[in-house]
């Protein structure tokens, strides 16, 4: 199995637009390579500027945000790349493409790390934070699993959001259970909202 990584990436258009997504990074030897399915904004960014910068949010409710239609967050300008990072992370990769292999559904984008930059220490994640980017992952999702799955997924990992969230955590995951209710059609959460 590969390693995946799931960050935050950004890309830009030609004329300067940002797409900030959360993106599962599959480690190919000393290559990163993104695939996004088609449609995709980032498809558009990667033909037009190809590079993309990851960074590893210190608040996951930026990965939660950005899967429940949150998109804006505090940015800087990358260091070697021309595109934007996480102003708020605990570090970010830089990548320009070095090989794309094209796919009607999924291409696959080859990332060349040129730049990585440490910005706060990384202690580690609670079971919540876990909980809440298992739960974002698992919304982007909703068309291709069963409403069962999805609520029993759901029901796990709120065992971690009741044992160990703090408030930024019980945020995202509202953000997220919300999300969910509206797409099966349902009025009743798995936690009650905070």
């Amino acid at each position: 199995m590969p390693l995946i990584l799931e960050t935050v990436v950004t890309t830009l258009s030609a004329d300067g637009a940002m797409h900030l997504v959360p993106f599962g990074l599959i480690r190919e030897g000393e290559d990163f390579v993104l695939a996004p399915f088609r449609p995709s904004p980032t498809i558009a960014n990667l033909t037009e500027r190809p590079y993309f910068c990851a960074s590893a949010p210190s608040d996951v409710r930026v990965i939660a945000g950005v899967v429940t239609g949150r998109r804006d967050w505090p940015v800087v300008d990358c260091e070697k790349i021309p595109g934007k990072r996480l102003a708020d992370c605990f570090g970010h990769a830089e990548f320009e493409v070095a090989g794309i292999e094209d796919d009607e559904t999924r291409p696959r984008y080859r990332g060349r790390m040129v730049h990585a930059q440490s910005h706060v220490p990384f202690i580690g994640y609670n079971r919540a934070q876990a909980a809440v980017i298992e739960a974002a992952i698992l919304s982007t999702r909703l068309h291709m699993l069963e409403p069962d799955k999805i609520l029993t997924e759901m029901a796990y990992h709120a065992i971690a959001i009741q044992k160990t969230a703090g408030p930024p955590e019980r945020e995202a995951w509202d953000w997220i259970e919300d999300k969910v209710a509206a797409a099966l059609g349902r009025s009743e959460r798995v936690l009650p909202a905070s």
